[in-house]
């Protein structure tokens, strides 16, 4: 089929939004769409009309209509199951079938259109790979934008505070150890319009006092310190994201080391990602564990956009493989090369592009990474508390692990009588830490003794983070080569498998 354009229009012809598929003028598809109510007779029940040079493939939508446009050489089975899949997206994007209500999401819809429809053919997708497609969120921009409104909101509390500060040290001076007569040689006439432009104008930075008396003792003066770091947690809940306090920091400074870009980095690029999310139990069992992977490619010379990649998986644990809709899937299942349906065509030029996605999810222990192992013992009015970690996969190396387990309120810091690694207590938020470098066959095993007050139910959920240079699943990119040619590619990758969510509750 070549679908000329697809409209949501109402019962006069006027089009709520247009996508064109092919080249056309404004006048010439507000033409075509005038055209339509004029030739749908009353009382017929029919799904198309034809003209002379189109054919219009509708559905009702209330007191909206789902409009294709098609040549009249297309399939008109084809042309209708794709006018179902286009009545079946609006209300994944809109609450009711009204004309403000489809121009509040008109970009969200034109969006899906174009999942459905490149350069007027239909692509081989569904209604799930569409959302999918759509709702692609970059967390490092999310991150980016927490980080800054906390880094304004901060800046702006602090000038505040110290403002108000020496509003307090110029109402009352004999408190703060300074003589009435004003900032250093400004004088008593003029003093407090001069004293509101130092607050007026007054920096981020702690600022020098311009008198020379001696500051008293003590903290009278101090004008506030850092906030807490956790605030940029507290932001992300604000916002509605799902994030877990105890970890957050360890886990974005883990992040952060697992995003960086390669710094040489060829005219071809492939990374490789792995993110883990799992729950267990803490009396033993697996209540779930799902890994989405998903290799990116970026090409930024455009004599090596008509390439082919070779991935071949000979993974046995039932990974569950899908590329991308432009991807030859025969080619892939056939060869496990990735390269494009057309092979005339190029990958895009610098773009990082998805050619394929990975999904496992299983209940069963035996496909652990990391166990770990919380037995608190309650002993009188306190608690003994041993944890224990176990890699269950040898062949991995898991780096920057953090173990983050809850302490109860009201009894201070916990005594660690042993430790393999390092701990942090963080009497904010009733956290310890137990950090370790590295995990690897040399120390697959380690355990920390704690005792401090408290009942068995305080020190949960457990929490994990962690990232790794090696993938769980073994899928790897074994070379890249020309189309037409098949001469080599040099090619630059990166490899990186990390944390999620990962606890023990």
């Amino acid at each position: 089929m070549v679908l000329l354009a697809a409209a949501i229009c109402n019962k006069t012809g006027k089009a709520i939004i247009s996508r064109q598929f092919v080249e056309m003028t404004r006048s010439r598809i507000e033409g075509l769409l005038a055209s339509f109510p004029k030739l749908m007779g009353t009382g017929k029940q029919h799904t198309f009309v034809e003209t002379e040079s189109v054919r219009y493939v509708y559905q009702p939508l209330e007191k909206l209509y789902m409009l294709l446009i098609t040549t009249k050489a297309s399939n008109i089975l084809e042309d209708l199951e794709t006018l179902r899949l286009f009545a079946k997206v609006i209300p994944e994007y809109c609450k009711t079938v009204e004309e403000s209500e489809i121009v509040g999401q008109a970009f969200s819809l034109i969006f899906a259109f174009d999942e459905i429809i490149a350069l007027g053919y239909r692509e081989n997708v569904n209604l799930a790979q569409i959302r999918t497609f759509t709702e692609m969120e970059s967390h490092d921009e999310k991150v980016y934008q927490a980080i800054r409104q906390t880094q304004e909101r901060e800046a702006k509390e602090n000038m505040k505070r110290k403002a108000k500060e020496l509003h307090k040290m110029r109402q009352d001076p004999s408190r703060y150890g300074r003589s009435p007569g004003g900032y250093g040689g400004i004088g008593g006439g003029s003093s407090g319009r001069q004293d509101m432009q130092v607050v007026e104008n007054l920096p981020a930075e702690k600022p020098k006092p311009a008198y020379n008396a001696q500051r008293p003792s003590g903290n009278a003066l101090k004008l506030g310190g850092k906030k807490d770091v956790e605030s940029f947690v507290d932001q992300l809940k604000s916002e509605g994201e799902s994030v877990i306090s105890p970890t957050s920091q360890a886990k974005s400074v883990a992040l952060a080391k697992a995003t960086t870009p390669a710094a040489n980095q060829e005219s071809v690029h492939i990374r490789l990602e792995e993110k883990i999310t799992l729950t267990a139990g803490r009396e033993g069992g697996l209540q779930n564990l799902e890994i989405l992977g998903l290799a990116t490619l970026k090409v930024t010379d455009e004599k090596f956009g008509r390439i082919k990649i070779a991935i071949p998986n000979t993974d046995t644990k039932g990974v569950q493989l899908q590329t991308h809709p432009n991807v030859d899937k025969k080619l892939f299942q056939s060869a496990s090369v990735i390269g494009l349906k057309n092979p005339e065509k190029p990958f895009p030029k610098n773009q990082d592009i998805g050619v394929l996605k990975w999904r496992f999810q299983t209940q069963d222990d035996g496909f652990m990474p990391l166990s770990i192992n919380c037995w608190p013992n309650e002993v009188g009015n306190k608690c003994d508390v041993n944890i224990e970690y176990e890699l269950e996969r040898q062949d991995l190396e898991l780096n920057d692990v953090t173990i983050a387990i809850p302490m109860p309120s009201g009894f201070g810091a916990p005594v660690v009588n042993d430790c393999d690694g390092e701990y942090h207590y963080d009497n904010r938020k009733n956290i310890l830490e137990w950090r370790l470098p590295v995990i690897d066959s040399s120390n697959k095993t380690g355990s920390m003794e704690l005792t401090i007050g408290g009942h068995a139910n305080d020190f949960f959920p457990v929490n994990v983070s962690f990232i790794s240079k090696k993938l769980y699943f073994d899928i790897k990119v074994d070379g890249i080569s020309m189309v037409d040619s098949d001469v080599p590619v040099k090619y630059s990758s990166e490899v990186v498998f990390f944390v999620d969510k990962y606890e023990i509750v």
